[in-house]
C-alpha cells in the first residue's frame, strides 16, 4: 500500500481537485484507491456528490476512537464511490479535533495507526489536507509515503512553494523521517506570460523533484466537481481527463527515491556553466588548425579518430504506452567513424614527409561537431548522442515514450551520454532532461515552439535499412 498526502499550506492550488481527479483516474486504471479527506470543509464528499448530513460517522470518528482506544474500523465510514474507489468523508465537525486537543498530546500517528487496518485492501491511500499547518496536516504527512504539492502558476506560487517546504521540513525534523516530495504544476493556462514564466521557474529551481506531467488549466474539472462527477466520468474524452490519466500513470510507474524537503528547501539555483563544450571544442579546432607546424618535420598525412568501446544501450520504450511497455535490448551503438578521404590512403606515410596541415574552415568544424552530436540514424535504430560532461543524470521524452522522461534514461559513456531507441518511421518531437531541466536539443538544428512557449526538438524517422545518417532538415 502506498499513502500520498496531497498538501500545500495556499488555498485556492486545487489541492481537492488533485486528489478526487487522481484517485478516480488510479481507480480506472484497475487500483484499489482510498480517498481520504483531512479537510473539515468536507469538499471531497461534495466533490463526489456525497451529501454531509447522511455521513453519520466521519474522519473524525474514526480518529477520537483511536485515541481512546475505541477503535472504529474504516469500513463504517467509507462510501463507494466506484467499484475501486471509497472515500473516507470529512465534516466541519473535523475541525473540533483541532480546537479541541491543541494544549493535550495528541500524538501525530493517528492517522497513520487508524489506517494499518486497511493496508491489505488498498493499493493508494490518497489523503487530502486542509488548507494550514495543524494537528490534521501533522497527521497526514507523518501516515504519507509520498508528499504532492500542487503549485497552480500564479504570481505567490513560489512563494507558497517555500512556506509548504520548510513546513514539511520542520515536521520531518520533529518526527525523524523522510518523505518522498513531489511538485505537481496545476492550473497551467499557456495563453499568459506570467504562467509560462513561472512555469519555467519551478523547472529550474526544482525540476528534479517536478512531477514530468503538468496539469493544464481546463474548465471541465470545475465543471465536474460542480455535478459531483470526478474527470473519469464527466468528460473522460477531455485534456483535464488526459492530463490526470499521465499523473496516474506516472505514479504508477515511478518509485521516486526518498527527497527530504530540507534537500530540497536548500537547493539553491544551480549555475548553468558559461562555456558550452560544443563552444569550446570549436575554439580547441581553431586554434589547432591556426598554428603553423614546421615544415621539415614529417607529419601523419591524417589525424586517426580516437576509438571508442562499443556500447550496448538499452531501449526503455517499445511502445508509447509506458506501463504495457517493457525495456528491450537495442544492439550495440558504435562510435561514429571519420569518412575516408583521399589523404588516407594504405600507401606508408614514414619515409617522406606530408604537407602542413590546412586550418579548417568554420564549416568543416561544424561538420565535425555535428558527426559526433545529435540524432543519427542507424540499422539499429536512431541514435541519440549529447554531450554532458558536468551532468549527472539526462533523459529523452518525447512523443516516443508520452513525454514521460524517467522511462528514457541515456546512458553515460565517458563525457556523453547516449541511447539507442527502436522507432517506427514518422515525425517525432522530443527534449532532453539534464539533472530536472529540460531543454531542446542543442545538437539538432530541426526545432519548432510548443504549448509551454519553448522548443521542441524533432527527428524524422526513416524507412529502416539506410545507412548511417546525421539527421537534419535537409537529409531527413
Amino acid at each position: 500500500m502506498r499513502t500520498i498526502a496531497v498538501a500545500n499550506q495556499k488555498g485556492g492550488c486545487g489541492k481537492t481537485t488533485i486528489a478526487i481527479n487522481l484517485s478516480a483516474m488510479l481507480a480506472r486504471e484497475g487500483r484499489r484507491v482510498l480517498l481520504v479527506d483531512m479537510d473539515p470543509q468536507g469538499h471531497c464528499a461534495l466533490g463526489l456528490a456525497v451529501p454531509e448530513e447522511q455521513i453519520d460517522l466521519s474522519v473524525l470518528d474514526c480518529m477520537l476512537g483511536q485515541h481512546k482506544g475505541e477503535t472504529i474500523d474504516i469500513e463504517r465510514i467509507r462510501w463507494q464511490i466506484t467499484p475501486n474507489f471509497d472515500l473516507a468523508p470529512s465534516r466541519l465537525d473535523l475541525s473540533r479535533i483541532e480546537l479541541s486537543f491543541t494544549s493535550k498530546n495528541i500524538p501525530d500517528t493517528l492517522l497513520r495507526d487508524m489506517l494499518k487496518s486497511v493496508d491489505n485492501k488498498y493499493d493508494y491511500i490518497i489523503i487530502d489536507c486542509p488548507p494550514h499547518v495543524g494537528l490534521l496536516t501533522r497527521n497526514a504527512i507523518h501516515a504519507a509515503d509520498d508528499i504532492i504539492i500542487p503549485v497552480d502558476t500564479g504570481y505567490f506560487a513560489l512563494h507558497g512553494l517555500t512556506q509548504q517546504l520548510q513546513t514539511i521540513h520542520d515536521i520531518e525534523r520533529q518526527q525523524n523521517t523522510s518523505r518522498k516530495v513531489r511538485v505537481l504544476a496545476n492550473q497551467y493556462d499557456i495563453r499568459t506570460k506570467l504562467a509560462r514564466e513561472i512555469l519555467a521557474e519551478l523547472r529550474k529551481r526544482f525540476g528534479n523533484v517536478m512531477f514530468d506531467t503538468i496539469i493544464n488549466f481546463n474548465t471541465k474539472l470545475k465543471e465536474g466537481a460542480s455535478y459531483g462527477q470526478p474527470i473519469t466520468e464527466f468528460a473522460p474524452n477531455s485534456m483535464g481527463a488526459r492530463d490526470f490519466l499521465k499523473l496516474a500513470r506516472e505514479m504508477m510507474t515511478v518509485e521516486a527515491s526518498v527527497t527530504p524537503a530540507e534537500t530540497i528547501l536548500a537547493q539553491a539555483e544551480r549555475m548553468a556553466k558559461e562555456a558550452d563544450q560544443l563552444l569550446a571544442t570549436t575554439a580547441s579546432l581553431i586554434k589547432e588548425g591556426e598554428q603553423k607546424k614546421p615544415a621539415d618535420q614529417p607529419q601523419p598525412a591524417a589525424q586517426p579518430v580516437a576509438k571508442q568501446n562499443p556500447v550496448t544501450v538499452q531501449n526503455p520504450v517499445a511502445n508509447p504506452n509506458p506501463i504495457a511497455s517493457a525495456p528491450m535490448k537495442a544492439s550495440p551503438a558504435k562510435p561514429v567513424q571519420a569518412a575516408p578521404s583521399a589523404s588516407t590512403s594504405n600507401a606508408p606515410v614514414a619515409n617522406s614527409p606530408a604537407p602542413a596541415s590546412r586550418p579548417s574552415t568554420p564549416e568543416e568544424i561544424d561538420r565535425k561537431i555535428e558527426s559526433i552530436y545529435g540524432v543519427m540514424q542507424t540499422p539499429e535504430g536512431m541514435l541519440f548522442r549529447l554531450h554532458g560532461d558536468d551532468a549527472h543524470e539526462v533523459q529523452l521524452a518525447g512523443d516516443f515514450n508520452d513525454w514521460m522522461p524517467h522511462t528514457t534514461p541515456m546512458r553515460r559513456v565517458g563525457k556523453d551520454f547516449e541511447v539507442l531507441l527502436k522507432l517506427d518511421p514518422g515525425r517525432y518531437r522530443y527534449r532532453v532532461v539534464v539533472d530536472g531541466r529540460w531543454s531542446h536539443d542543442k545538437s539538432n538544428p530541426e526545432i519548432e515552439t510548443n504549448q509551454y512557449g519553448e522548443w521542441n526538438s524533432i527527428v524524422n524517422v526513416r524507412d529502416r535499412g539506410t545507412t548511417r545518417q546525421q539527421m537534419s532538415p535537409t537529409t531527413a
